[in-house]
C-alpha cells in the first residue's frame, strides 16, 4: 500500500480541528461552577448544556465510528444483511425508552452519576459492586473503538497502526482531561457533523462507480452475493430477539447516557434531548446502510481492490473505509475517511469521562473520602481520565479479542445493571440483600452460557445450541434475557423475603449485617459512612440550609436547584421539587 500524503493531511486537519474545539470549550468554561462545584461542572457540565449541543452530544452516546462501521458491516455480510443490522433501531429505541421512563426520575432528583441512586438505596458496598460491570463496559467499549480506528487509518495511509491508535487516544484524552463534559460535548458537535457530511458526500460518488450494480436490484436478487436486505432464519429468531433486547434495554444503563441526562437544565429538557437523539440515531445510520449495500453490490474484480472480495479476505469489518477508498475519487475518499477517523473518538472520549466520573464520585468520594475537597475530587478525575485512557489504549494494542471482552461486558450491563436500575427507580421495598442476590444470579447465568468470542465453552447447554467452526457451542436460546429476568425477579423476591424475616422477628436485628432492613427504617442518627436513606426526607426541606463546599451527607444527593427556587419560609417546606 502506498503512502498517501493527501490522506495524512486530511487526518491531521480533522484531528487538529477537534483538538482545537476541545481546548476552546475547556477555556470557554474554565470558570463555570462555583469554587466548590468544579467537579460537578466537569461531570455534568453545570447542568446548562444547550439544546443544539445537548442533542448532538446525546446522539454521540452511541453514534460514533463503531456504530457506523458496524452498521455497514452488518448490511454487507452475506447471510445477514439489513435484517441483522440491529444497532440503528435498537439504540434509537433505547434512547426513546430512556427519555420516556428513566430520564425524568434520574434528573429530577439531582443525581450526579448513574450509580448515585444505587448507593443511596443499597449503600456504598453495592455501589462498588455495580461499578465493576459499568467500568468494564465503558473501558472495553473505548478499547474496541480505538482498535477499529487503527484498522480504519491503515486503509487510508500506510503508517504503523499502533502509532495511529496512540495519537488518537492522546488527543481524545487530552481534551477530556482539560475540559470534562464541556469539551466532550462541543467536540461531539464537530465529530457528528464530520460523519454526516463526510459520508453523505461520498455516497453518490460510490453509488455511481461503474463496478457498482443498482442497489435496488441487489437488495432482493443475488448478483455478487446474497441480497443485502438479508433474512432471519426461523432457527435464529430467538437469537435475534435476544440481541435486539440487549441493544434496546441494555443501551439504557450506561453512564455515558445518563451523564447527558443529568447535564440537562431540567427533567423535561432531558426527555426532549433523548427523543431528539433517538431520531438522530436513525438518520445517522442511513449513509452507513447505503455504503454497506454498495459494498454488497460491487464487482470487486473491476476495482483497484481486486480479488478476492473483502468478505473472502476477512476484511468485512472494514467495508466502509474500503468503499470510500476504492469507489470514490481520491479527494472525496480522503475527506470521508478523514472525517470518519476523527469522528471515531466521539464515543471513546465519552466512555473515558464516564468511567472517571463514576470512580471519582462513587468510589473515591462517597466510599472513602466523604469530606474530600472539591479540588481533590477534580484532581482525582484528571488522574483517572489519564489512567483509563492509557488502559483503553493498551487494551486496543495488546488484547487479541477486545471485541469479545466488550460483548461480554455489555452483556453484564444488560443482565446486572438494567434490572437493578428498574428496581431502584420503580420497585419500592427492594434492599441490599435482594440486590446482591440478583447480581450474583445474573452473573452466574451469563458466564455459564459461554462466549464464542472469548472461546469460552458454556456450562449450561440450552435447547438449540450448536458447535461453531472452532467447536465452541453457540446458544440459540435467549439466555441473556433469561439471565436478566432472573436477576430482576431474584432481587424483588429476596428483598421482600429479607424484609419479612426481619420485621416479623423471625430473624434477630443483629443478623442484619448489611444494615439494609432494620437500620433503614430506624430513626436513629446515622453516622457519616451511611448515605441518606429515609424515604420521608423531602429534598427541598433542606432549602434553608447553606451547603458546605466540602461534601456532607445532607448535600450528597440534594438537588442544588432546590436552593434557588424554594423560599425558606416554613409553609413552603413541603413543596415537592419537580
Amino acid at each position: 500500500m502506498a503512502f498517501h500524503v493527501e490522506g495524512l493531511v486530511a487526518i491531521i486537519v480533522f484531528y487538529l480541528a477537534i483538538l482545537a474545539v476541545g481546548i476552546w470549550a475547556a477555556w470557554k468554561t474554565k470558570n463555570t461552577g462555583s469554587e466548590g462545584d468544579r467537579s460537578e461542572a466537569i461531570i455534568v457540565g453545570g447542568r446548562d448544556i444547550g439544546l443544539l449541543v445537548g442533542a448532538f452530544t446525546m446522539t454521540a452516546t452511541w453514534v460514533g465510528g463503531g456504530y457506523i462501521n458496524g452498521t455497514a458491516e452488518a448490511v454487507y455480510v452475506p447471510g445477514y444483511g439489513l435484517a441483522w443490522a440491529q444497532a440503528p433501531i435498537g439504540y434509537s429505541l433505547s434512547l426513546a425508552l430512556g427519555g420516556l421512563f428513566f430520564a425524568k426520575p434520574m434528573r429530577s432528583k439531582g443525581y450526579v452519576t448513574m450509580l448515585d441512586p444505587f448507593q443511596q438505596l443499597y449503600g456504598k458496598r453495592m455501589g462498588g459492586l455495580l461499578f465493576i460491570p459499568a467500568l468494564m463496559g465503558e473501558m472495553f467499549w473505548a478499547a474496541a473503538i480505538f482498535s477499529a480506528l487503527g484498522a480504519t487509518i491503515s486503509v487510508i495511509i500506510d503508517i504503523n497502526v499502533n502509532i495511529s491508535v496512540i495519537i488518537s487516544a492522546l488527543i481524545a484524552t487530552m481534551y477530556t482531561l482539560v475540559g470534562g463534559l464541556y469539551s466532550v460535548a462541543y467536540t461531539d458537535v464537530v465529530q457528528l457533523f464530520c460523519i454526516f457530511l463526510g459520508l453523505w458526500v461520498s455516497v453518490p460518488f460510490a453509488m455511481s462507480h461503474p463496478a457498482v450494480t443498482d442497489i435496488g436490484l441487489t437488495a432482493v436478487h443475488q448478483v455478487y452475493q446474497a441480497p443485502w436486505l438479508g433474512s432471519i432464519n426461523s432457527l435464529d429468531i430467538y437469537t435475534w430477539l435476544d440481541n435486539f433486547l440487549l441493544l434496546t434495554l441494555g443501551g439504557i444503563p450506561w453512564q455515558a447516557y445518563f451523564q447527558r441526562v443529568l447535564s440537562s437544565s431540567s427533567a423535561t429538557y432531558a426527555q426532549v434531548l433523548s427523543f431528539l437523539a433517538s431520531f438522530a440515531c436513525l438518520v445517522m445510520a442511513l449513509p452507513a446502510i447505503l455504503i454497506g449495500a454498495i459494498g454488497a453490490s460491487t464487482a470487486w474484480n473491476q476495482t483497484e481492490y481486486g480479488v478476492p472480495d473483502p468478505m473472502t479476505k476477512k476484511e468485512a469489518d472494514m467495508i466502509l473505509p474500503i468503499v470510500l477508498q476504492y469507489l470514490c475519487p481520491v479527494y472525496i475518499s480522503f475527506f470521508g475517511l478523514g472525517a470518519v477517523s476523527a469522528a471515531v473518538m466521539s464515543s471513546a472520549d465519552s466512555s473515558i469521562l464516564s468511567a472517571s466520573s463514576m470512580f471519582a464520585r462513587n468510589i473515591y468520594q462517597l466510599s472513602f473520602r466523604q469530606n474530600a475537597s472539591d479540588r481533590e475530587i477534580v484532581w482525582v478525575m484528571r488522574i483517572t481520565v489519564f489512567l483509563f485512557g492509557a488502559s483503553a489504549t493498551a487494551m486496543a494494542l495488546l488484547a487479541s479479542s477486545v471485541y469479545g471482552l466488550w460483548y461480554l461486558s455489555s452483556d453484564l450491563v444488560y443482565i446486572i445493571i438494567f434490572p437493578q436500575l428498574l428496581c431502584v427507580l420503580f420497585i419500592k421495598g427492594t434492599n441490599t440483600y435482594g440486590a446482591i442476590a440478583g447480581y450474583l444470579f445474573g452473573l452466574v447465568l451469563r458466564i455459564t452460557g459461554g462466549e464464542p468470542y472469548l472461546y469460552l465453552q458454556p456450562l449450561i447447554y440450552y435447547p438449540g445450541c450448536y458447535p461453531d467452526e472452532n467447536n465452541i457451542y453457540v446458544q440459540r436460546f435467549p439466555f441473556k434475557t433469561l439471565a436478566m429476568l432472573t436477576s430482576f425477579f431474584t432481587n424483588i423476591i429476596v428483598s421482600y423475603l429479607a424484609k419479612y424475616l426481619f420485621e416479623s422477628g423471625t430473624l434477630p436485628p443483629k443478623l442484619d449485617f448489611l444494615d439494609a432492613v432494620v437500620a433503614r427504617y430506624s430513626r436513629e442518627h446515622m453516622d457519616k459512612a451511611t448515605l441518606v436513606k429515609s424515604d420521608n426526607i423531602v429534598l427541598n426541606e433542606l432549602a434553608p440550609v447553606n451547603p458546605r463546599h466540602s461534601l456532607t451527607l445532607s448535600s450528597t444527593f440534594t438537588n442544588k436547584e432546590a436552593f434557588n427556587y424554594v423560599d425558606s419560609s416554613p409553609e413552603l417546606s413541603n413543596t415537592e421539587d419537580d
